[in-house]
C-alpha cells in the first residue's frame, strides 16, 4: 500500500485541486478531472489511458480499498482525512468518502477515432447534450450495448465532469470518444468512414422496429426539446419510437438505451 498522507486542515495547499469541487467543476480543470466513488476509482486505476494523480479518502475507507491502493504507482499520494475535514475541503457532504484527481490523455480527432474502427460497428453521435446526467447515462448505455465510440459536437457538455463520470459508472473514462470541431460536417465524416447515419426524431420517417441494421451504423441523438438540427435530419435516415397518445418524446438517455438495444438486437438477428 502506498504511503498515506494525513490531512487535518481543509486549507492545506497539497489538496488544493479538491477544494470547492462543485465550483471548480463549473470552470473546468484543463487536462485533469475528479473521479468519485469506489467503482469509478477502480476504473481509473485500471485505465490504460488516463492516469491517477492523487487520491483523497475518508480515513475510514482506506482498509476496504487496500486492493485498489496496492495498484497505484509509488508516486501517487493518497491523502486521508476525517469526514469533517473532507466536507470542509470539497464544500459539501461527500458521503462516499472517495475522490481521485486524474489526468486525461490527449484525445484523438473524430476522424482519427473513426479511422481506427474496422468491420461491423456501432457508434454514437451526440449533438447539444448539455445535461451531465443525460451524457453520463448515454455513455453507460453505449458501453452496455457495445458501441465502439462516441462523438460529441462542440455544444455537448464535458464527459470528464465529475457527475458525468459518476453517472456513466466510469464509462466516460473507458469508452473511446472524440470532440467534433464546430464547423465539422458529421454526416459527411460518418459517410467517409462507411457509417450509415440514423437520426432519432419524434417525427422520424420510419419506426425504430423497421430499421434494417447496416453493418456500420451511427446513431445520432440531439438535445432535449429542440432535438437534432433540421439540416442533419434532412441528410440522414430519421427514426421514431412510437408513443402513447399525448406523449411526444422520451428523455434522451432513455431513448439511447432503447435505440442501441434495438440496433444491437438487429445485429444479433442477422448474425
Amino acid at each position: 500500500m502506498p504511503l498515506l498522507v494525513p490531512i487535518t486542515d481543509p486549507a492545506d495547499p497539497r489538496i488544493a485541486p479538491y477544494r470547492d469541487v462543485r465550483e471548480r467543476d463549473l470552470v473546468g480543470r484543463d487536462d485533469h478531472f475528479i473521479a468519485e466513488g469506489e467503482v469509478v476509482l477502480h476504473t481509473l486505476v485500471q485505465s490504460a489511458r488516463h492516469q491517477p494523480v492523487s487520491l483523497l479518502l475518508d480515513q475510514k475507507r482506506v482498509e476496504a480499498l487496500s486492493a485498489i491502493l496496492d495498484r497505484l504507482r509509488d508516486d501517487v499520494p493518497v491523502y486521508v482525512a476525517n469526514q469533517a475535514v473532507l466536507d470542509g475541503i470539497v464544500g459539501f457532504h461527500i458521503h462516499r468518502g472517495i475522490l481521485a484527481l486524474g489526468h486525461r490523455a490527449p484525445p484523438p480527432s473524430a476522424d482519427q477515432l473513426l479511422a481506427g474502427i474496422d468491420g461491423r460497428a456501432l457508434v454514437v453521435v451526440l449533438m447539444g447534450i448539455s445535461n451531465h446526467d443525460n451524457l453520463g447515462g448515454i455513455f453507460r448505455n453505449a458501453a452496455a450495448f457495445g458501441a465502439r465510440a462516441v462523438l460529441l459536437d462542440a455544444d455537448c457538455c464535458d464527459p470528464f465532469y465529475r457527475k458525468a463520470i459518476r453517472v456513466s459508472v466510469g464509462n466516460t473514462l473507458t469508452l473511446p470518444h472524440a470532440r467534433l470541431d464546430r464547423a465539422e460536417d458529421v454526416v459527411a465524416l460518418l459517410a467517409r468512414h462507411g457509417f450509415h447515419a440514423v437520426s432519432l426524431s419524434p417525427q422520424g420517417a420510419i419506426r425504430l422496429a423497421e430499421v434494417k441494421r447496416p453493418a456500420r451504423v451511427a446513431a445520432l441523438f440531439g438535445t432535449e426539446g429542440p432535438g437534432l438540427d433540421a439540416a442533419v435530419l434532412a441528410r440522414t435516415l430519421t427514426v421514431r419510437i412510437p408513443m402513447a397518445p399525448g406523449v411526444d418524446s422520451l428523455n434522451v438517455a432513455t431513448t439511447s438505451g432503447i435505440v442501441l438495444h434495438q440496433l444491437t438486437q438487429a445485429a444479433a438477428d442477422e448474425a
